[in-house]
């Protein structure tokens, strides 16, 4: 699948973010080894802490189903510049992506940027720290 076939994908996932409070949508489309994709939204809550935002909607989703190998990853919203992923779901993009893993980035103008999880969080909390043998010291 291209880019920016993945990237409408995303937009048309947007429009189902349920965003009483911030009015500020997000969308996602995470394609699986298959060719399978999973859209995923933001969706807001009146208590905030429970807000899940749509990165990490599109992996629920996903692994929900049994599905844990992905090849790309489309997010977009309506941004100045290409919108990033925020802290919680890159860390929850570090348990199941592959570092190199394309992840590409998109607002509402057309604009992409392409990048990895390795450039957008460059030391990750994986499960190699709970091995010793594989620690960074």
């Amino acid at each position: 699948m291209k880019e920016r076939e993945l990237m409408e994908l995303a937009v048309q996932a947007r429009e189902r973010a349920y965003v009483p409070y911030s009015q500020f949508k997000v969308g996602a489309a995470l394609l699986d080894s298959a060719g399978q994709v999973y859209l995923g939204c933001n969706i807001e809550n009146a208590a905030f802490s429970p807000t899940n935002c749509a990165e990490r909607t599109a992996i629920f989703k996903a692994v929900s189903e049994g599905v844990t190998e992905f090849t790309a990853l489309a997010v977009v919203a309506d941004t100045a510049e290409p919108v990033t992923p925020c802290g919680v779901c890159r860390q929850v993009m570090a348990e199941f992506f592959d570092p190199q893993m394309p992840i590409i980035l998109g607002n509402l103008k057309g604009d992409l940027v392409k990048t990895t999880l390795q450039e957008l969080l460059p030391a990750s909390f994986t499960a190699k720290e709970f091995r010793s043998d594989e620690r960074r010291d």
